[in-house]
């Protein structure tokens, strides 16, 4: 079984979403996720600036198996990406909720958030 942090939410597609203090929500993969692509070769961020939306493709994660889409957990504005993945991708694989973080997002909605899964819903899903 994957490790789930329980103060975090998640999305049926394997994203997940921690709220910070300042109101912003910082997004990555699940470890579930990370494990079933294997190891990361490359990363693809978005633009700081750009608005994203729930549900909708922000970034892309590419590894020895596979090249797979990211998608948004909730809508906003990306205000930071994590440049490190740029020379480090594996940090995804190493630390998926910690180091390994994708992006952050100033959210329009903060509703979208509280309809995203907890953590023991998206364990009945990753299992």
């Amino acid at each position: 079984m994957s490790y789930v942090p329980a103060n975090f939410r998640y999305t049926e597609s394997h994203e997940w979403a921690e709220l910070l203090g300042d109101g912003t929500v910082r997004v990555g993969i699940t470890d579930h996720a990370q494990d079933l692509l294997g190891d990361m070769v490359f990363v693809e961020l978005p633009a700081l600036g750009r608005r994203v939306v729930a549900k909708e493709e922000c970034a892309v994660v590419e590894s020895v198996k596979a090249a797979s889409d990211i998608y948004s957990p909730i809508g906003g504005e990306v205000v930071e990406v994590n440049t490190a993945l740029n020379d480090a991708p594996e940090l995804v694989n190493k630390a998926p909720y910690g180091a390994g973080w994708l992006l952050r997002i100033k959210p329009e909605n903060s509703n979208e958030l509280e309809a995203l899964l907890d953590s023991a819903a998206y364990s009945a899903v990753a299992e």
